[in-house]
């Protein structure tokens, strides 16, 4: 009897502990990935170099990262797994995260308020904004076996090309821009959107080398040290009265073009309106001198009996 309990015992508990146990479900914003004795349950001839997250690798990054396409569980359930299987659970919604957040040390980079980084000018800025990511769905062993802690290496690989963007960027110059605005502090600050485009397209390749997919960089604020903020101020100041008074001169001196164009035109419509008659008395007295001078020289006396009605003196030269 007492061996009889034992077996019943020792098969509810084995079904407790290992059947019931068994079995899962997925939630609906994750995936999951089952690994059989720690192997990951893999798609024959699949790696991310056959998908189109690799399509940005050189030839170097192709090799080393070659991970293997693993057998995707969607959501749903319930499923089950056999106790030598292990059930890791991926959450694909996308997130957003402080850029200047250090998962390793909270404590970096001034608790986390905002980066460092240097311009091409010398100048330290503080750099604050969030950047929004998602676990790549293609590329789910890279994410939970590929590198210890993905988001560590994003992080650093986000940093470092923001840093280097930071330090080389140069603005495009305008023909005829003074050179005040060549302060890197203000270009930066005037293409935040550019930044945050460069940022997107040099950093599509993290997907591919970690399985993490970056959505947006949002990069809202530069800020130089404030001891540089009142003197950085004042240049713009002065660049904004400078620019003002050129326009100002602008516009004046295109005013005065127009009103010289006008008036160009005016004195020449008046000189067409004093030939143009001119110009019919010479056709019709060709005319007239056609039927013979005579005629001519009737038209003529006719004039000028015309003009002695309208004056009221007349001097006349008379011969000695």
């Amino acid at each position: 009897m007492f061996f009889f309990g034992c077996i019943c015992g020792f098969v509810v508990w084995f079904l407790l502990k290992y059947l019931w146990a068994g079995i899962f479900t997925v939630d609906q914003n994750e995936l999951a990935v089952k690994t059989v004795f720690g192997r990951a349950q893999r798609i024959p001839n699949k790696t991310t170099l056959s998908s189109s997250i690799a399509v940005n690798l050189i030839a170097e990054e192709r090799e080393r990262y070659n991970y293997p396409q693993v057998v995707v569980i969607p959501p749903g359930g319930p499923y089950f797994k056999f106790p030598w299987e292990k059930v890791h659970k991926v959450n694909v919604s996308t997130q957003t995260m402080n850029m200047a957040y250090d998962p390793e040390t909270p404590t970096a980079n001034h608790n986390g308020q905002f980066l460092d980084a240097v311009t091409k000018d010398q100048l330290n800025t503080a750099l604050t904004g969030h950047i929004r990511y998602r676990v790549c769905e293609k590329n789910l062993y890279a994410y939970l076996f590929g590198v210890k802690d993905p988001i560590v290496h994003v992080m650093a690989y986000f940093i470092s090309i923001l840093r280097e963007r930071i330090a080389n960027f140069e603005a495009k110059k305008a023909a005829g821009e003074p050179a005040t605005a060549g302060v890197s502090i203000n270009d930066l600050r005037k293409n935040l959107h550019e930044i945050n485009e460069h940022m997107m397209r040099e950093s599509t390749q993290s997907a591919a080398r970690y399985g993490i997919v970056l959505d947006a960089s949002l990069i809202t604020s530069i800020d130089p040290p404030d001891e540089v903020e009142s003197a950085l101020a004042a240049i713009n100041t002065a660049h904004n009265e400078v620019s003002s008074e050129i326009s100002l001169a602008e516009a004046a001196a295109d005013q005065k073009i127009v009103q010289s164009k006008r008036a160009t035109e005016i004195e020449t419509l008046r000189a067409k309106s004093e030939v143009e008659p001119l110009k019919s008395l010479a056709d019709q007295l060709v005319e007239i001198k056609k039927s013979g001078p005579d005629v001519l020289r009737a038209y003529v006396r006719n004039v000028k009996l015309a003009l002695y009605n309208k004056v009221k003196k007349a001097i006349m030269e008379v011969e000695k």
